[in-house]
């Protein structure tokens, strides 16, 4: 059987991204098989290459596992000859990325009206931290994302301070916007012909993912919030641990032998009550009027969560696991970092994937959670800075003679 090509085959993206959001997203499009060909400054490149190094001499885990599937060049755009050449990787790229700060690139001489003229087709994508308006020129970071976005303010527990949450959701989050942005814009110059202009700000992607949270704002209005455990509700959402604040109550609960991860989140929905009463050994609550219906169990929540601790506390949250998943009871087990690394399922779904790379050896990373039936993905090493020069620019239709040249005088 022939292999089919890959869904974006064929797609050119000039990646002028560092650190975490650009690189995010533009290694979900290398993925899905586009030519992710990432221009970085001569002798540096990005700085995550360099960040939080923990093998001397050799590109950081930081770097590694945001820029899987690319190619590297390198240009110094502050030359006449650089620009030159950036315009003509601009003539034959079908998308450019970037995540500078603002104004950044329209400073080097290039607004979206001097991008348009040289490729009428490019669409050119941006992340910046907040959208036009007051903040538009505030600099952002995760967590200052998660903050302005509504995500700080409602994670942790009541008497707690405002908590961030370990997933990126400031920077990957909106990386994983900006690719559904471009695949639309991508999609759209199908029948248009032309190319346009993408932007998404991480305040607004983190704010999309914290919708419900919105949601439950509006909900005060017209009183406490009865699916939350607080005891006092004031004019915002509080933050309320680790209840599910939706239509079905949810708590994690401790398991044996007690380490600080050795929990599972349960959901309590109506046809488990019974399952779950004679599992945990008290199944007169099935039939005990104070506990049998959602509505008697909704104002002791605690009460409840409680019961099923003592059960849990007695078992690894393994067994706790196949237990309820026998009586179709929806339950998860935090799993740490350690446990989902070396998670043999994780690695047989390809969800996290070992990579040879030439300096540091083999390392783990994230493999790809798009899964296409056509259009598989396999994980090939990051680049190393500039390897790709004599291939992509060769593209271009640079001998090795011009290259040697452009590299004697710092251009390349």
């Amino acid at each position: 059987m022939t292999e089919l090509p890959k869904a974006l085959a064929g797609v050119r993206v000039l990646d002028l991204t560092h650190v975490q959001s650009g690189p995010s997203a533009t290694q979900l499009l290398a993925w899905l098989g586009a030519d992710v060909i990432k221009l970085e400054a001569p002798g540096r490149g990005d700085i995550t290459r360099s960040q939080l190094r923990d093998v001397p001499g050799a590109d950081s885990l930081y770097f590694t596992m945001l820029n899987c599937n690319k190619r590297s060049i390198t240009l110094n755009m502050k030359t006449g000859q650089g620009k030159h050449i950036f315009e003509r990787l601009v003539a034959d790229s079908d998308i450019l990325v970037e995540n500078f700060g603002p104004g950044v690139v329209d400073r080097f001489g290039y607004p979206w009206e001097t991008l348009e003229a040289l490729n009428p087709r490019l669409i050119y994508a941006s992340i910046k931290g907040f959208g036009p308006g007051r903040y538009a020129d505030f600099k952002a970071y995760e967590v200052i994302a998660q903050a302005m976005g509504g995500s700080m303010a409602t994670t942790g527990f009541e008497e707690g301070p405002p908590t961030a949450t370990g997933a990126q959701i400031g920077d990957s989050g909106t990386g994983i916007h900006l690719v559904a942005a471009v695949l639309a814009a991508l999609y759209q110059r199908t029948a248009s012909g032309r190319g346009q202009r993408v932007q998404v700000a991480m305040q607004e992607a983190v704010l999309n993912l914290c919708r419900v949270k919105l949601r439950d704002q509006q909900r005060l209005v017209h009183g406490p919030l009865r699916e939350y455990p607080n005891e006092h509700f004031g004019d915002d959402v509080p933050r309320s641990g680790n209840a599910s604040g939706g239509g079905q109550p949810g708590w994690a609960v401790r398991c044996a032998p007690g380490g600080p991860n050795d929990y599972i989140y349960v959901i309590v929905q109506p046809q488990g009550w019974r399952p779950l009463t004679e599992l945990i050994g008290r199944p007169e609550l099935a039939e005990d009027e104070g506990w049998a219906t959602p509505e008697a169990r909704l104002p002791k929540l605690d009460k409840m969560f409680a019961l099923v601790e003592e059960w849990t506390e007695r078992h690894s949250k393994w067994e706790v696991m196949d237990a309820l998943n026998a009586h179709e009871i929806p339950c998860g087990p935090i799993l740490s970092t350690r446990e989902l690394i070396a998670d043999t399922t994780l690695a047989e779904l390809g969800a996290v994937v070992e990579v040879e790379h030439p300096e540091r050896g083999s390392f783990k990373t994230v493999g790809s959670p798009l899964r296409l039936s056509d259009s598989p993905v396999d994980i090939t090493r990051p680049p190393l800075l500039g390897e790709h020069n004599s291939e992509v620019y060769g593209e271009l239709g640079y001998t090795e003679q011009q290259l040697s040249g452009l590299r004697g005088i710092g251009v390349i």
